[in-house]
């Protein structure tokens, strides 16, 4: 049994009064989103090694003072931080170019409906439309 086709750009879901989406414009939001995972998968990499580095310093610094130890506490804690935005930021990333593959880009994840072109422009990651949204913030 052949493979189903590819769903196209064009395939797209968006909302009234928006023209389809174009291949141009897919690989255009495929190119940014690739770029946004290598560099965080970068910046994720880097940031374990100095969580590491500091862990490991942690121990050299055991006769610190008080206020020295809090420092490098909160340092940490700030690293490990920025570390666990970065994950998340690449997870969703990393959804929405499944999503791009699997020709369901642009679907609400809450109502189903068309998230709109011009919304995944400004903000390629998004998953829930303008109203969905603001529903979910207003809680």
């Amino acid at each position: 049994m052949p493979a189903a086709p590819r769903p196209g750009a064009a395939d797209l879901p968006v909302r009234p009064g928006e023209e389809p989406w174009t291949d141009a414009e897919l690989a255009h939001v495929r190119k940014e989103l690739d770029g946004e995972a290598i560099g965080l998968r970068a910046d994720i990499a880097r940031a374990a090694s100095q969580i590491a580095e500091r862990l490991t310093d942690s121990v050299s610094d055991a006769g610190d003072d008080q206020a020295d130890a809090a420092v490098n506490a909160f340092e940490r804690e700030h690293e490990l931080a920025l570390t666990e935005n970065a994950r998340d930021l690449l997870d969703q990333t990393e959804r929405a170019l499944g999503k791009i593959d699997a020709g369901t880009y642009g679907v609400c994840e809450s109502c189903g409906k068309a998230i709109g072109k011009a919304r995944l422009l400004a903000f390629p990651r998004a998953t829930l439309c303008v109203e969905c949204k603001q529903r979910e913030e207003r809680r």
